[in-house]
């Protein structure tokens, strides 16, 4: 069939040739003043958080020379430095670089707090807030505390004397610019530094997968195998087992058991099948599927309805 003749347009052998779009036109004096501003806010934004940086790299630099030169016996300021380094420093860096080449919106990761890539998002789930809650505490799963000075204290020292705190806070992660909104963990034969884990963030409203399918969260599980340093930032952290498509499993088991699911649907290759780092340097692996699970009930519709 041959388009439709238009007048405006102008012809080449038959063929019409599109019109240039207009990119001299101006905005408007609003639109100009706003974006102007946004942009001088956004550079001294950074520039300040560069002098930072460069502060307390200078900082760490001067203190560990100085330091150092009096004689071996000043060797404990290692410590000092460590924590200057591993909390403040690198952490900067890696925000500043990061932010360069990570993207922000949804890429099926999962990022640190400095803006790392972190932990893939491998669980969808359709249900509200209570009954996500409802069905990982009937699982066996506990609900973790939030982090605040007590709880942080309570989990430094159970992790050193091998106490059992199964309700341990996680580290915040990121995904649509939030930290997680729910996490659960079920702890190993009372050691802090094993656990099963899994966080959960809310999807924005109106928000789709790839595929246009509807859910209300997504989730990252993974197993922490040991505590060590990360190889990033050397901040003591979690080390998480590679084979995280291997936990997704047993979360969805565990709910499965306790006839807390109505239904699994699964996104073969929602993302590709890779191999990579975490957040902290750990090795992770994934086949690339998704399971969205159902939390159903009466009188609510299922994912197969929804979006």
């Amino acid at each position: 069939m041959s388009a439709a003749y238009d007048p405006g347009a102008r012809y080449d052998g038959g063929a019409p040739v599109p019109e240039e779009p207009d990119h001299s036109r101006a905005a408007d004096a609003v639109e100009r003043r706003q974006s102007r501003w946004a942009t001088v806010l956004a550079v001294l934004q950074r520039l300040l958080y560069m002098l930072v940086t460069v502060a307390v790299g200078w900082a760490v630099w001067f203190f560990l020379l100085s330091r150092l030169s009096r004689g071996p016996d000043q060797a404990w300021v290692f410590l000092p430095v460590w924590l200057i380094l591993a909390y403040a420093l690198l952490p900067r860096i890696h925000k500043i670089l990061s932010s360069l080449y990570i993207p922000e919106y949804f890429i099926g990761r999962a990022r640190t707090g400095d803006g790392v890539l972190g932990d893939p998002v491998n669980l969808a789930v359709v249900g509200t807030q209570e009954e996500l809650r409802r069905a990982m505490l009937s699982a066996g799963w506990v609900e973790a505390d939030p982090i605040t000075p007590a709880t942080a204290w309570r989990t430094l020292t159970s992790t050193v004397l091998g106490r059992s705190y199964p309700q341990a806070p996680v580290s915040s992660l990121y995904v649509f610019g939030n930290k997680q909104d729910l996490a659960f963990q079920r702890e190993i034969d009372g050691n802090p530094r094993k656990r099963h884990h899994v966080r959960f963030w809310k999807c924005p409203d109106g928000w789709m997968l790839p595929g246009g399918l509807s859910v209300d969260w997504v989730g990252a599980g993974t197993y922490d195998r040991s505590v060590g340093l990360s190889l990033f930032t050397f901040q003591i952290t979690h080390k998480i087992a590679d084979r995280t498509d291997e936990e997704r499993d047993f979360i969805i088991q565990t709910l499965q058991a306790a006839s807390a699911v109505q239904s699994v649907h699964i996104i073969l290759n929602y993302s590709s099948g890779y191999h990579h780092r975490n957040g902290g340097g750990d090795a992770i692996r994934t086949d690339g599927h998704l399971p969205i699970i159902d939390l159903f009930e009466p009188g609510r519709p299922g994912v197969n309805t929804r979006g």
